[in-house]
């Protein structure tokens, strides 16, 4: 296995880093608190291809692989962009999976850009999806409901959107008896749990991007800031956890990778992968923002640095699904041949 990007994946980090850079800057960040969504940063990245990239050529996309959108994941967080990129893409890869009737059609107004559809990863308990990710502003979601996959299509009144420290436009959504049958029986199951391994993937993706950038965030304050007569990083109590981090967000972001991989492949731990990477990626992102936020001192806390906006978001967007334990126990029931949610 050779994790080393091609020419054109550089490219596709390349251009993805310098449009975020632009159109997700930490003003346009805040100005989209607390909804965490901005529809005209939206609007860019499907004019860019974000949506299409990950659907088969077949169906009218670019044919790309998952690692390529987990490349595009991580900057995704790195710039903790308001816009749902993970949860779109996963459900458009789902709906080209459960091919022809209503996943068609929906999958043509998606890459249409004329709907916006997002996958609830939680299944639906007692007529409700909990917290589906871009519930709150999404035009459709995909719901597993017992052994059948629905489309959901929101009326006024069938979502609650979710207060969240993380700032994600989080929403329970009800279902309605209109809701339009996808799949149904033992490959319903099937299809959702391979959508929730590749959401798993572009989520760790996205939380390295997340530690990353706060990571660099401390370590410059560490440079700038002085005490004694020394920059503080010269200061074994600041510098040695961020040497740790670099540590674990390089082996965060090589598991990512490889479970993108695994899944591109079909190598048969995928989903043990993919769960791990999640739980791997989601502690180190915490610890990393948690160190470079006291790396500030009482400044960390203010909402005025930028450090607090990488904080909150990598103990919220995770948490989306479930924490890191919940990633472990999936690991391991993939390693012991559990059924999922069994």
């Amino acid at each position: 296995m050779d994790l080393g990007l091609t020419d054109e994946q550089r490219q596709l980090v390349g251009s993805f880093a310098q449009l975020l850079a632009k159109s997700s800057s930490p003003e346009r960040v805040r100005a989209a608190e607390p909804e965490g969504f901005d529809a005209l940063l939206w609007g860019t990245l499907v004019e860019t291809g974000v949506v299409v990239m990950g659907v088969t050529e077949a169906s009218g996309g670019w044919g790309a692989w998952l690692l390529d959108l987990a490349l595009v994941a991580e900057q995704v967080g790195r710039a903790v962009a308001p816009a749902p990129v993970i949860e779109v893409q996963v459900a458009a890869r789902l709906l080209d999976a459960i091919g022809d009737g209503p996943a068609h059609e929906a999958l043509a107004d998606l890459l249409a850009g004329e709907q916006l559809v997002t996958l609830a990863v939680r299944p639906a308990i007692g007529g409700c999806a909990p917290l589906t990710p871009a519930g709150a502003i999404c035009d459709a979601a995909i719901v597993r409901d017992g052994d059948r996959l629905v489309l959901v299509v929101p009326r006024e009144g069938d979502r609650q959107p979710v207060a969240n420290l993380g700032s994600a436009p989080l929403a329970d959504l009800l279902l309605t008896g209109d809701a339009v049958q996808l799949a149904a029986g033992p490959s319903a199951t099937a299809l959702f749990e391979a959508a929730l391994d590749e959401w798993l993937v572009l989520t760790a993706a996205a939380m390295v991007g997340i530690g990353a950038a706060a990571h660099e965030i401390g370590c410059a304050y560490a440079v700038e800031r002085r005490a004694f007569g020394s920059p503080i990083g010269a200061f074994q109590g600041v510098s040695h956890p961020l040497a740790d981090d670099v540590t674990n967000l390089d082996g965060a972001r090589l598991l990512a990778q490889k479970a993108a991989w695994a899944i591109d492949t079909g190598a048969p731990r995928s989903r043990e992968l993919a769960a791990m990477a999640f739980a791997f990626a989601s502690t180190t992102a915490e610890s990393a923002t948690y160190n470079s936020l006291h790396v500030h001192g009482g400044y960390g806390f203010m909402l005025e640095y930028d450090v607090q906006l990488h904080y909150r978001r990598a103990r919220g967007w995770s948490r989306v699904w479930g924490d890191a334990e919940a990633g472990v126990r999936r690991a391991a029931d993939a390693r012991y041949l559990v059924e999922p949610g069994r």
